[in-house]
């Protein structure tokens, strides 16, 4: 049988900083509303972390975006 080792990392894997590999550009749509669109180098040596990065950016944007519509920021309506 196997040893299996299971290591625990103190420090997990956060997008805090932008990574070299994500560019970002502001563009304003047909009805006047300014986006932020990220995109990545698919053959970027750190696509893992510049695809984390974009992606926790992207839910970040998406509960902000329900908080404000909803009161929640999962989506759900708030129970009063």
């Amino acid at each position: 049988m196997t040893d299996l080792t299971i290591q625990k990392s103190t420090t997990g894997q956060r997008a805090g900083k932008k990574p070299k590999g994500v560019t970002n550009r502001r563009v304003t749509t047909l009805t006047g509303e300014k986006v932020t669109i990220r995109s990545i180098d698919a053959h970027s040596p750190t696509f893992g972390a510049d695809f984390l990065y974009v992606f926790t950016k992207n839910v970040e944007a998406a509960r902000k975006e329900n908080k404000r519509l909803f009161g929640s920021a999962d989506g759900v309506p708030a129970a009063d």
